[in-house]
């Protein structure tokens, strides 16, 4: 089919292709505009290997300038941290700790996509699994531009749930990368000290003390220090409205996704039809029974 008659089709389509339009935006909007918000819990924080009193910088000599000092991926004690949010262990923290699996449970239980769980006999109990799902999904962890700070953010529609889980998140977190430290110190204070017990050697003996000491000062630097991995540079707060979805944005990007698609839909509609016929062409006789053909009873 040539362009011109293309585009001449389509232009003569153009009111139904108008009103198929508006009532597939009206009908996409409204799907928008009822769709259930959440409230997002957020927090900024920033690695504590980033100062000076550091707890990685007390427990080993770290030279000046480090092959890594424009690096801005997370590391160390902060990236194992970041890891520990999502982890199976806060997962299970937040299913003993909150009403998050409820909650989760009776939102999988609301609405059409309910109904059609219930129809199809499919399983609306959530479990640990879901919430990993969740924390996976929707906990955003984002460095803050060239800043050495991130910002940590939690969606989730109980206003007051989504700053509990929040906090409570951090607190693991923290905790944990607290416990493996101290534990790691422990373990080689405990081995070292065996090991200098069977030692003669007297100048083995001082290299171990050595040792000993520097495992010593890193344990009573992680029971001293109150931050090992992420320092709270803003605290957890939640928004006072809720923001998520963002209701004005997908409402301009349908206003410009539908017309598009519309449109499309027209031009396939348009080509699948084929040319039409010239005027010039006379009309196809239209076809007629046997009985009218041969004039005999069948």
């Amino acid at each position: 089919m040539p362009l011109e008659e293309l585009l001449r089709r389509v232009w003569g389509w153009r009111w139904r292709l108008l009103l198929a339009a508006v009532l597939l935006y009206a009908g996409l909007a409204a799907i928008v505009w009822n769709w259930p918000r959440s409230y997002v819990a957020a927090m900024d924080v920033a690695p504590a290997e980033t100062t000076s009193m550091a707890t990685s910088a007390l427990l080993s000599p770290v030279p000046l300038m480090q092959a890594g000092l424009l690096d801005s991926r997370p590391g160390g004690n902060f990236a194992v941290y970041l890891s520990a949010l999502t982890s199976a262990e806060a997962a299970a923290m937040l299913v003993r700790d909150t009403p998050l699996l409820e909650q989760m449970t009776a939102r999988r239980g609301e609405g059409a996509m309910g109904a059609i769980r219930r129809a199809l006999d499919l399983r609306i109990q959530a479990d640990l699994d879901d919430v990993r799902g969740f924390l996976d999904r929707s906990l955003a962890t984002d460095q803050d531009g060239a800043a050495m700070t991130w910002s940590v953010k939690l969606p989730w529609r109980d206003r007051a749930l989504a700053l509990d889980m929040l906090r409570r998140l951090h607190d693991f977190a923290e905790a944990k990368v607290r416990a493996d430290l101290l534990r790691l110190a422990q373990g080689r204070v405990e081995a070292l000290t065996a090991r200098i017990a069977q030692e003669r050697d007297l100048y083995q003996r001082g290299s171990l003390f050595d040792l000993l000491a520097q495992q010593q000062r890193a344990a009573l630097v992680i029971g001293a220090d109150a931050v090992v991995a992420a320092r709270l540079v803003s605290a957890p707060m939640v928004e006072i409205r809720p923001s998520v979805p963002n209701r004005p944005m997908l409402l301009a990007l349908l206003g410009v996704a539908v017309p598009g698609f519309v449109l499309v839909v027209g031009l396939c509609v348009a080509l699948l039809r084929g040319p039409a016929p010239p005027p010039w062409m006379p009309a196809l006789p239209r076809r007629q029974g046997t009985r009218a053909r041969t004039g005999v009873d069948a």
